[in-house]
C-alpha cells in the first residue's frame, strides 16, 4: 500500500523510537480536546466563560493513557475501546494549504485501513484554528476508508487530519496515508543525500542507520554523501562497516579538509550534480535525529512543485522533543537580519496542533536552515553552490539568491528533524563572531534592497559598542577583522576557508576575555564587600531614550578617564550568572567573572583603557569607510558572485581541478 511509484505523499506514521517525549508529535489521546484555546490575553478574555483556569492538566501523560503499549510498529496502532485518538497531529495531520498554494494539486485522498468496530471521522481546520467535520464513517471487520477532500477552501491557511474512535472493542488502525488522487500518479523523484560531518561521529551514524532501516524511504535515495572534515573519522567507527553494509552501496564518505559548512554541502551539491542521477540533493546536519518519513514528504512535495521549489524542515529540540524550536524564517531588510517570523519554542505537550491557532495560518518562509533542506539539482545549476562563507548565513544567503530567480521556499510541516538547539548558546563572542559579522554584510552586499544598507552599518556600530561596554574586547576585535576583510573584497572568500578560523584563533589568544576556565575554583573568589561592586547601581533593564545617553556619558567617560583599580586584576568585583550579564550592567565593573551560555564554564572580563580607545576608534573608522564605499563594494560582490558559488570555483577549493 505504500510503494514509492504508487502516488503516496504522505504516510501516516509512528515514532521509530518509543520516547514519551516525541509521542504528541504522533498521537493525540481523546480528553486533548478538553483544553483552552486561545493564544493572547485578548482571546482568552473572549473566551472566559469557557476556558478553565486550572489548567494543570494542559501537561498530558500519554503513558497513563497506554499510548506506547497502544503502538504497533510504524503504521499500526490500537485505540482502546471506547476512545477516541485524534491523528489530527503535526506528523500526522495534512497540510493542505501548502499543498493548494505550491503544487499542482488540487485535493488528496485518504486512505485508512482498518480493523474492528468503530468509526472514522475526517475534519479539516481554517487559517483561523477552526475545526469542521467534513466526512465520517462507520466501519465493523477489516475495512478499507477512502475519502477523496478538495483543497477548495485552504487559500491562506488549514489541515485535514482524522479521528478514530472505538466501539464496545478495541479498533485498530493498520495503515493510512495520504495519496495523490490521480488514477496513474506519477512515480517519486529521487534524491541524493549531503551530510556535513565535524567530529560527530556517533550522531552521524544514529541518523544514517535511522535512514537505512526505512527500506520505502531508502528507495528514493539514490545516493548518500557524508563530508567528513573532522580529526575523527566516521570511518574508523568500527559501527560504520554495518551501516555501510545497510545502505548496500548508497553511501559514500569524502574525506577533505574542514572547509566548514558551506565547504561541506557544497561538496555535497557537487557531487549530485557530477553524478547526474538525482532530482534533488537533501542538506542534512551530522548533530541530527530524523524522522525519516520527512524524506519522502519533502521529495513528493517538490515533485508537485508549480515550480522549481526549495522544500525545508523544520526543527525540533534534540533534548525537549516536543518543542518545536523553529518554523519559518524571514529577513528583516532594513537592519538585514534573519529570524522566526513565527512563535518559537512551542510546546506540542502543552498544546497540540489543533490547539494552536497560529500554525493553521500557511507560514511562507524566504529561507529554511541546512539542518534539514532539499534543493532541486537543476536550481543548484542555474544558481550555484554555497557562498564561501565556512559558517553562519550561507543557508539564509541561498534563500535570497534564490528568491531572486524565482525559486520560493517552502518550509514543509510534517517534514522535520530533532537538532540540538541553541538556547544555551551564545556563539557572538567566541571565534564565531568574526563570521557572524563578516558574513551578514556579505549578504547584504549582495542583496540588500536599501541605500548603503539601510540601517545595517548602524547597527554594527552598535554591537561592536555593547562588546566594548561589556568588556567582551576578543568579539569587538574579530568583528573589526571581518570589516577589514569586507573592504578587501570578495576575491579572498575562497582562501578564507582555509586559513580564516586558525586566524581568528590566533587573534582569541591575544585576549583574556576569550579565554573560557572549566573549572571555577581556578579563578580568584570575587569580593564579599558588596561596598565596592559598582555594578549594583546598574539598571535591571536595558536603558532607553534619555537614560540611554546618560548611562552613555557616564560609563565613557569613566571608560576614558579612569584606569581600572589595580587590586581588580587579582581580584573580581563580582561573579554575575549569564541571564544577568547584559552590556549595561557590565559595563559598570572594572572586573567580574561571568558564566558562559551553557553553564559549562566562566569567563574573567576585565576593563581595560587602551583596548577600550584601539577598539572603539577602529569600530567607528571602518564603518564609516564601509557606509562610504557601499556602493562600490556592493557592485563588486554581485559581479563576482557567478564566478564565487560557480561549480568551477568550488572544484579549485576542493582540490578537484586537474589543471
Amino acid at each position: 500500500m505504500s510503494a514509492a511509484g504508487n502516488g503516496l505523499l504522505q504516510q501516516v506514521v509512528l515514532p521509530v523510537v518509543h520516547d514519551p517525549d516525541s509521542l504528541p508529535l504522533y498521537v493525540d489521546a481523546d480528553y486533548w480536546s478538553s483544553l483552552p484555546l486561545y493564544e493572547s490575553r485578548d482571546d482568552k478574555e473572549q473566551q472566559r466563560g469557557f476556558v478553565r483556569e486550572d489548567t494543570d492538566h494542559a501537561v498530558i501523560r500519554l503513558s497513563d493513557f497506554g499510548v506506547l503499549s497502544a503502538i504497533r510498529g510504524r503504521k499500526g496502532f490500537v485505540v482502546p475501546h471506547r476512545r477516541r485518538v485524534s491523528f489530527g497531529t503535526y506528523f500526522n495531520a495534512f497540510p493542505a494549504s501548502y499543498w493548494r498554494n505550491s503544487t499542482d494539486l488540487t485535493s488528496v485522498r485518504l486512505r485508512i485501513a482498518t480493523r474492528g468496530t468503530g468509526q472514522v471521522l475526517v475534519s479539516r481546520s481554517n487559517a483561523r484554528g477552526v475545526t469542521q467535520r467534513v466526512e465520517s464513517a462507520a466501519v465493523s471487520g477489516e475495512v478499507a476508508s477512502e475519502f477523496l477532500l478538495d483543497f477548495t477552501n485552504f487559500g491562506d491557511g488549514g489541515w485535514y487530519w482524522f479521528d478514530l474512535v472505538a466501539e464496545d472493542d478495541d479498533f485498530e488502525l493498520v495503515d493510512a496515508g495520504w495519496y495523490d488522487p490521480a488514477d496513474e500518479p506519477a512515480p517519486a523523484g529521487s534524491v541524493s543525500l549531503a551530510i556535513t560531518t565535524l567530529n560527530r561521529v556517533s550522531y552521524c551514524l544514529d541518523m544514517l542507520a535511522t535512514l537505512a532501516a526505512d527500506a520505502e524511504v531508502l528507495a528514493l535515495i539514490d545516493r548518500v554523501n557524508v563530508v567528513d572534515q573532522g580529526s575523527d573519522r566516521i570511518m574508523a567507527s568500527p559501527r560504520f562497516s554495518e551501516v555501510d553494509t545497510a545502505f548496500a552501496g548508497k553511501l559514500r564518505v569524502i574525506e577533505q579538509a574542514n572547509l566548514g559548512g558551506s565547504g561541506g554541502f557544497s561538496r555535497g551539491m557537487y557531487e549530485a550534480l557530477e553524478a547526474g542521477e538525482s532530482d534533488y540533493v537533501l542538506l542534512l546536519d551530522d548533530d541530527i535525529a530524523i524522522e525519516p518519513e520527512s524524506v519522502r514528504r519533502a521529495v513528493r512535495f517538490a515533485d508537485h512543485a508549480i515550480t522549481p521549489t526549495i522544500v525545508g524542515g523544520h526543527m525540533f529540540d534534540m533534548y525537549d522533543k516536543s518543542k518545536l524550536h523553529a518554523f519559518a524564517e524571514g529577513f528583516d531588510k532594513t537592519n538585514f537580519v534573519w529570524g522566526a517570523t513565527t512563535p518559537t519554542r512551542h510546546d506540542f505537550s502543552s498544546a497540540n496542533l489543533r490547539q494552536t491557532r497560529w500554525m493553521h495560518r500557511r507560514i511562507d518562509s524566504q529561507y529554511n536552515g541546512w539542518w534539514m533542506c532539499l534543493i532541486p539539482t537543476s536550481v543548484v545549476r542555474e544558481i550555484g553552490l554555497s557562498l564561501p562563507v565556512f559558517i553562519k548565513w550561507d543557508d539564509a544567503e541561498y534563500g535570497l539568491r534564490a528568491a531572486a530567480h524565482g525559486v520560493p521556499t517552502v518550509s514543509l510541516p510534517g517534514a522535520a528533524v530533532w537538532h540540538v538547539s541553541w538556547v544555551d548558546k551564545d556563539d557572538s563572542i567566541d571565534w564565531q563572531a568574526f563570521f557572524h559579522a563578516r558574513n551578514r554584510l556579505v549578504a547584504a552586499l549582495l542583496h540588500s534592497p536599501r541605500p548603503r544598507g539601510g540601517r545595517l552599518t548602524r547597527a554594527n556600530l552598535a554591537i561592536d559598542m555593547k562588546h566594548v561596554f561589556a568588556l567582551q574586547y576578543f568579539a569587538a576585535a574579530a568583528r573589526i577583522e571581518a570589516y577589514r576583510s569586507i573592504l578587501g573584497g570578495p576575491e579572498s572568500l575562497h582562501g578564507d576557508m582555509v586559513d580564516r578560523l586558525p586566524r581568528t584563533r590566533q587573534l582569541m589568544s591575544q585576549f583574556p576575555d576569550a579565554n573560557l576556565v572549566k573549572e571555577r575554583g581556578v579563578l580568584p573568589e570575587a569580593h564579599a564587600d558588596s561596598a565596592i561592586e559598582e555594578g549594583r547601581w546598574a539598571p535591571v533593564y536595558a536603558p532607553r531614550g534619555i537614560a540611554t545617553v546618560r548611562w552613555l556619558m557616564r560609563v565613557t567617560w569613566r571608560n576614558v578617564m579612569k584606569q581600572a583599580d589595580e587590586s581588580t586584576t587579582a581580584r573580581p568585583q563580582a561573579a554575575v550568572p549569564f541571564n544577568d550579564a547584559r552590556w549595561w550592567i557590565i559595563g559598570h565593573y572594572d572586573s567580574v567573572i561571568v558564566t558562559n551560555a551553557e553553564g559549562s564554564g566562566h569567563i574573567w572580563y576585565r576593563r581595560d583603557r587602551k583596548r577600550f580607545f584601539q577598539l572603539t576608534r577602529e569600530a567607528w573608522k571602518l564603518r564609516r569607510r564601509i557606509q562610504k564605499q557601499w556602493p562600490e563594494l556592493s557592485r563588486r560582490y554581485r559581479e563576482a558572485l557567478p564566478d564565487i558559488v560557480s561549480v568551477e570555483q568550488w572544484k579549485r577549493s576542493f582540490g578537484l581541478d586537474e589543471s
